[in-house]
C-alpha cells in the first residue's frame, strides 16, 4: 500500500507534464494556386487502421477538427470555401497518415513535425499526401504530442493541401514554425486517466480542507486575542 506522501508524489508526477518550448519546423511551400482543386467536395482518407507506435486514437478527432476549421473559413486567407468528405479509400484527394517520428521514418530535417506533399496535374492538385508525426525524441526520452499540438499541426498541413504557402505572421496557423505548448499526453491520460482524476479530486479536497482549517484557526486565534489581550 502507498503511504500518503508517496501517493501525492505520484499524483503530482502524473499531473505535471513536460515543458515543450521547442520550435517545430515545417517544410517550406509557396502558394501554388488560388483554387488548386477543380471539384467539390474534397475527399479525405484518414489512415487510422495502420497506426505507428505511440499513436493516440484521439488524433483522429483532431484531424476532423482541423478539417472543420478550414470549412468554417480557417485563417481567412483562402479564396474559396472548401467542403470535405471523409471516405474510406486510399484514392482520396487528401491522404493523411501518421508516423512515429518524421526524422527516422521519412528522413525529414530535424524538428519537422509534418508535411503535405502535393501531386500536381495541369497546374492544380491531383492528390495530396499528408504525413504527421506523433512525437519526437528529446534527449534520452520521448515527447508525445498532445491533442492541441496535433490539432495545430493538422490545421497547418491541411492549409498546404488547400494551396496555401507559409505566412510571415507568427499568429497565423500557416507560420513556418509552431511553438509546442504545455500539453497533456493523450496516452498517459488514457492509461492513467482514472488515477489522475482521483488524484486531482484528492488534491482539491486537501486544498479545501487546509483552507477551511486555516480560516477556522485564524478565527479562533482572533477570539482568543480579543478575550485575553483587550
Amino acid at each position: 500500500m502507498l503511504n500518503k506522501k508517496s501517493f501525492f508524489v505520484m499524483v503530482l508526477t502524473l499531473l505535471v507534464f513536460s515543458m515543450a518550448s521547442d520550435a517545430t519546423a515545417y517544410y517550406y511551400y509557396e502558394k501554388i494556386a488560388d483554387q488548386p482543386w477543380d471539384h467539390t467536395p474534397i475527399t479525405v482518407f484518414i489512415d487510422s487502421e495502420n497506426p505507428p507506435p505511440r499513436y493516440s486514437p484521439t488524433y483522429y478527432k483532431q484531424v476532423e477538427k482541423a478539417l472543420a476549421y478550414w470549412e468554417e473559413g480557417g485563417n481567412g486567407k483562402l479564396d474559396y470555401r472548401p467542403v470535405f468528405k471523409i471516405v474510406n479509400s486510399e484514392d482520396a484527394d487528401i491522404r493523411i497518415r501518421w508516423v512515429e517520428n518524421m526524422e527516422a521514418i521519412e528522413g525529414a530535417d530535424s524538428g519537422v513535425a509534418g508535411y503535405a506533399r502535393p501531386h500536381l496535374i495541369n497546374g492544380g492538385f491531383d492528390y495530396v499526401e499528408i504525413v504527421l508525426e506523433v512525437g519526437n525524441p528529446r534527449g534520452k526520452g520521448w515527447h508525445q504530442y498532445g491533442d492541441s499540438t496535433m490539432l495545430a499541426i493538422s490545421k497547418h498541413e491541411i492549409g498546404h493541401a488547400l494551396g496555401l504557402g507559409h505566412s510571415d505572421d507568427r499568429r497565423d496557423i500557416m507560420y513556418k514554425e509552431y511553438e509546442l505548448r504545455d500539453d497533456v499526453n493523450p496516452l498517459l491520460v488514457s492509461k492513467y486517466g482514472t488515477v489522475i482524476r482521483l488524484g486531482g479530486l484528492a488534491a482539491f479536497i486537501l486544498i479545501l480542507f487546509l483552507g477551511v482549517s486555516w480560516q477556522h484557526s485564524r478565527k479562533k486565534r482572533k477570539m482568543l486575542e480579543e478575550k485575553y489581550f483587550r
